[in-house]
């Protein structure tokens, strides 16, 4: 018989306690670890100690010693997430939440506190707020989107090419996503350096993040009158026209959520993939060299090194049973995305490359899977290609070691990724770049028809990805080129 495992209720629970002496003093009540302060400092390290301790799922401590369950496993994680019937995102049945345990001054209380958003409701209500959130992203030109990627991935190179030394993080990976989402949003002429400054201060939980966070809602509330009273076509737009009828309070909160996390996720992406690219010689290698597309590095970055490490949280709504541990009703579960994507059952090889596998858990998965992934996959497949193409010498400007993070409990990001290239004049955005180092994704929605298909038909293209390079034109090339640029956006 084995003893009934340990609940996160019972932390103060004496008989959990280490004995005097006993290094286990450095962690928290019932010697549990911490998942903040300095033995935190490197989560991903933390993770797999948990791991080796207690299996799939383990208990652990947040900020102010709240107790909480990271699920470390892969296979727990996807159950978790789609099971509805035993946890959900509602953070008001949380039992330290209900018992007062949680202080206002808490650090996550951004995360903690609900509100009538999607990422937090359930049943009716959670398919009434996310169906009017993806029936807006339904609407969104994917090709268009990829146009503005390709002209606004030109204007940011613009501004650093003629030094020769740029900073990829500060002046590329943080602002793609905001001129992009602006784009989506309708408010481009809202994309100032104030606005990405505020995104990321707010995200940041510095001093100053309340202040930050104030004036984007200021400006989304501006942006929600001017649409309510004048649509256009737009993701804004359209959220306000869906017949789910969202008050402007609702929109604007939708709005703020799909925007953080919009932004956040795909300048980490960008960050991450870049950084791979300049500190791997193999990996870049077989980008200049065909054997991998910018999509496949993408998807590989999406596994290694997620966007968002953790997401907080799942709660228990029954009793039951995850990874071999009791969860009672109440309990919180941590989304672990990181050490899920890590966990040896499913990748024993970390090393190994996984080509064509879209099996991690980077968007989540179930009722609350990010609806808006694949924007931020066509954002980081575009704007890497497009800098690559233009900076095709850029090399990293410092030591490897000397490359540092900011990390916290919901994600590691990259703090500066500077890079030293030939410099470069400035280029017409408007023009797209006659050479292209790396092969292109193919969309889902393109089609060649057989009517036009050339007499010869290409050999065929093997890939284990389900986007295709895109084949060599054989015959009648001027049509190709047409195709080819129309569908590049050019």
């Amino acid at each position: 018989m084995t003893p009934d495992p340990h609940s996160l209720t019972d932390t103060d629970d004496t008989a959990l306690s280490p004995p005097p002496g006993c290094p286990a003093h450095g962690t928290g009540p019932g010697g549990l670890r911490r998942l903040y302060g300095p033995e935190a400092e490197d989560l991903g390290a933390v993770y797999e100690k948990l791991r080796a301790e207690h299996g799939a799922v383990a208990p652990a401590l947040l900020h102010d010693d709240v107790p909480i369950w990271v699920v470390l496993g892969h296979g727990e994680n996807m159950h978790m997430v789609r099971t509805p019937s035993q946890y959900c995102r509602d953070t008001r049945l949380w039992s330290p939440q209900q018992e007062g345990d949680i202080k206002p001054d808490h650090p996550l209380m951004p995360h903690i506190a609900w509100q009538p958003i999607c990422c937090h409701a359930e049943g009716d209500e959670h398919l009434r707020l996310r169906g009017a959130v993806v029936g807006a992203m339904s609407t969104i030109d994917h090709r268009g989107i990829r146009r503005h990627i390709k002209r606004a991935t030109q204007d940011l190179v613009n501004k650093f090419c003629e030094k020769g030394t740029a900073d990829l993080v500060g002046q590329f990976a943080e602002y793609l996503p905001m001129a992009m989402m602006c784009e989506i949003l309708g408010m481009p002429e809202e994309y100032n350096d104030r606005l990405v400054q505020s995104a990321r201060d707010a995200l940041k939980g510095t001093e100053t993040a309340i202040a930050s966070n104030t004036y984007v809602m200021e400006v989304l509330g501006r942006l929600t009158t001017r649409r309510r009273a004048q649509p256009q076509e737009d993701f804004t737009s359209h959220l306000i026209g869906h017949p789910a009828g969202l008050t402007d309070d609702e929109v604007r909160e939708h709005l703020r959520v799909v925007l953080y996390a919009a932004y956040e996720a795909t300048a980490n992406l960008l960050a991450n993939v870049l950084r791979i690219v300049l500190t791997n010689p193999g990996f870049r290698a077989r980008l200049n060299g065909g054997q991998m597309t910018v999509p496949e590095a993408v998807e590989q970055s999406l596994w290694d090194e997620p966007p968002f490490s953790t997401i907080f949280a799942y709660f228990a709504k029954q009793e039951t049973e995850l990874g071999g541990q009791r969860i009672r009703k109440g309990d919180g579960l941590l989304f672990g995305i990181a050490p899920g994507n890590v966990d040896p059952r499913v990748r024993p090889d970390l090393k190994a490359n996984m080509r064509g596998n879209r099996s991690h858990l980077a968007f989540g998965g179930g009722s609350h899977e990010c609806p808006g992934q694949d924007i931020g996959r066509a954002i980081a497949d575009v704007g890497v290609d497009a800098l690559l193409t233009r900076l095709p010498d850029v090399q990293l400007a410092c030591e490897e070691d000397e490359l540092h993070w900011r990390e916290s409990i919901s994600n590691r990001h990259l703090v500066e990724l500077p890079v030293k290239f030939a410099p470069k004049p400035q280029q017409d955005p408007t023009e797209g770049p006659h050479a292209n180092p790396v092969p292109r994704q193919r969309p889902d929605n393109w089609r060649v028809d057989n009517q036009q298909a050339p007499a010869t038909a290409p050999e065929p293209v093997t890939s284990t990805d389900e986007h295709d390079t895109v084949p060599a034109p054989v015959g009648r090339p001027s049509l190709f080129r047409r195709l080819l640029r129309w569908w590049r956006g050019d």
